[in-house]
């Protein structure tokens, strides 16, 4: 979307109009008994009034009062999605913005969700042209908000569009070596470094579990490193970021029982997806860091030599793993990326992966589930930015004792911890290959969206990106 910054208001050009719950309307280009009009429409619990006023059209949408100023945030967010869906509904293509809101941080998080409800992934209709949004370009006032602060929030939602991109691509385009392709061309435009390896290199470094997890399908492995380090950046050593790159998941030999279970796994490489718009966005925005990210990528299939209940895998770490479950996959091929990882004696490394069932049942799509190693310090600063980007986190508890339950009769460990705290277990299993500060991030509720929520949208949702971005911009 097009933003363009004006003195003042064009009178002839439909203008927006967005107040909070302390609204006075004064300031505006409304008369008195237009502002009175309003002020009706809100009396009758209306969310919004539309009026004519001098030859063009204004919508004036108010902010619901929130109890915290996290609320407050989210609910300028929802306002956002239901000016943008009326805007479009009512085929505007451009609009003007004036705040009557007090706080600036209220105004951006206005333009955030307005700019994330635009999205819409058209790519394989063959009327895509006529179902494409017509609201293609807003002007904001100069001095309601800052220019740089709304061209960044425009750099991260373009780079959330790119993670929801990859998320709504099907198989049938997005195999794991055409996962590393659209990579390659990301870093290419947004300034990252890439490199990736083939299933030559990924033998040779004995990742066992990501090539354990691919034999059953006809494609190949891939590896992939991303970069972005700033020579102003403020960490000496590097936090690193892994994403869950399971590009399709059948389930595996293990296939997945559960009716209209595999109709939405494309979106199984969503936590690898997230560190590709992470990285789009640290880059576009030159923040002062040091990142690498690591994507183990392959599909889950049942076919050809795929690996079976019982196998023993020898891992990257040199760990044997006794696979009971082949829909257990996530946390064989993260294990390999978390022990790759050591070799960058990272200070900090997140991981972010559509990994559990047990984590969308225990807290659904509302947040994701969050637990690790980390400080405590640490992980208050990323669930305080989770507040305030309303990707919140769920800390589940992490006592030693959830350990015992992947034990193995036969190896090291075993991939699948029985019925109970599934999501939990499965971090255990993944304690079990790092030896740093390290945080897990089970993002399988708010991943993937089967219906339209707010300035989420449908379908892929971009998690994690505005996250982990919020988070590092703060970076101490």
């Amino acid at each position: 979307m097009k933003i363009s910054f004006i003195k003042s208001s064009t009178p002839k050009n439909n203008i927006l109009i967005v107040c909070d719950e302390d609204y006075t309307l004064k300031n505006t280009m409304l008369s008195e008994a237009e502002i009175k009009l309003v002020k009706n429409d809100f009396s009758k619990k209306m969310s919004y009034s539309i009026i004519q006023s001098n030859g063009r059209t204004v919508f004036i949408f108010k902010k619901e009062k929130g109890k915290t100023k996290f609320q407050h945030l989210e609910n300028m967010r929802k306002i956002s999605y239901a000016s943008n869906k009326e805007l479009n509904r009512q085929k505007i293509s451009g609009i003007e913005i004036f705040f009557d809101v007090k706080e600036e941080s209220e105004r951006l998080a206005f333009i955030d969700g307005f700019l994330l409800s635009n999205y819409q992934f058209l790519k394989y209709f063959s009327d895509k042209n006529e179902k494409k949004n017509s609201l293609q370009e807003i002007a904001l006032i100069a001095g309601q908000v800052k220019k740089e602060a709304v061209l960044e929030i425009q750099n991260l939602v373009n780079a959330v569009f790119t993670s929801r991109d990859l998320v709504n691509e099907p198989l049938s385009y997005l195999t794991a070596p055409q996962l590393s392709k659209e990579i390659a061309g990301i870093s290419k435009s947004a300034g990252f470094k890439f490199e990736f390896f083939d299933k030559k290199k990924i033998t040779a470094l004995k990742m066992g579990g990501l090539l354990s997890v691919n034999k059953g399908s006809v494609d190949p492995p891939t590896f992939n490193i991303l970069e972005y380090k700033s020579p102003k950046a403020k960490n000496k050593k590097p936090i690193v970021l892994v994403g869950k790159g399971v590009v399709y998941d059948t389930g595996g030999l293990s296939l997945k029982p559960t009716a209209n279970s595999m109709d939405m796994m494309k979106c199984d490489m969503a936590g690898a997806a997230a560190v590709v718009g992470l990285f789009k966005a640290i880059a576009s925005n030159k923040l002062p860091i040091h990142v690498i990210g690591l994507i183990p990528a392959t599909d889950n299939r049942p076919g050809g030599n795929a690996y079976v209940p019982g196998d023993v895998i020898v891992m990257h770490s040199g760990k044997t793993v006794e696979m009971l479950n082949a829909d257990a996959e996530g946390r064989m091929i993260l294990a390999d990326a978390l022990s790759y990882a050591k070799k960058y004696q990272p200070e900090l490394v997140i991981d972010l992966a559509t990994l559990t069932g047990a984590a969308a049942a225990a807290i659904g799509k509302e947040g994701m589930v969050g637990m690790g190693t980390a400080s405590e310090e640490t992980m208050s600063a990323l669930k305080k930015s989770g507040n305030q980007v309303h990707e919140r986190i769920a800390e589940m508890p992490f006592w030693d004792e959830y350990g015992t339950y992947i034990k193995s009769d036969v190896a090291d460990i075993k991939n699948i911890g029985g019925p109970h705290a599934g999501a939990i277990t499965a971090g255990k299993f993944l304690e079990c290959f790092i030896d740093y500060p390290w945080i897990h991030l089970d993002i399988a509720g708010p991943a993937f969206l089967t219906a339209e929520d707010s300035y989420r949208g449908k379908g892929g949702s971009g998690v994690g990106v505005r996250l982990l971005y919020d988070f590092l911009s703060t970076y101490k």
